[in-house]
């Protein structure tokens, strides 16, 4: 005879709904007159990663901002980091820890107002990433 599967009796993973209006990352804030740092975090398979950064460059640029620096993290270009290439350094700022330290003295040095990720970043990310920094911290996406 043929036996029914049994349900799975635990209750179901629901997704938090968000409020009408409300997104998992804010846009990237009013730019006019501030001073940047652009930050991009790429595989070695994305080869166009400089026009990648010169395009967000120029976008910013339309929005006011003066782009003061830019600083790369590359993933995979190692025999290591090729396996966890599309994993972020770190899941709490995304970079490995000697770049985020690069980028903070770079941010002292340029004196740039705000550092802004090409990436996108979680809520934790960009609040790490803004006490790390000494300023806000926001993403492009």
């Amino acid at each position: 005879m043929h036996q029914h599967r049994r349900r799975d009796r635990r209750p179901s993973a629901r997704r938090r709904s968000r409020p009408a209006g409300t997104s998992a990352s804010p846009p990237c804030p009013d730019l006019s007159g501030t001073a940047v740092l652009l930050v991009g975090y790429f595989s070695a398979k994305q080869k166009d990663f400089a026009v990648r950064m010169d395009t967000a460059a120029a976008d910013l640029s339309a929005r006011g901002a003066r782009v003061v620096g830019r600083v790369v993290q590359r993933r995979g270009v190692s025999d290591g980091g090729v396996k966890r290439m599309t994993l972020p350094y770190s899941s709490r700022t995304l970079l490995s820890s000697g770049k985020a330290r690069e980028v903070a003295a770079l941010r002292e040095v340029s004196g740039a107002d705000a550092v802004i990720f090409l990436n996108a970043l979680t809520d934790h990310q960009r609040r790490v990433l803004t006490e790390a920094f000494g300023c806000p911290t926001a993403s492009l996406r």
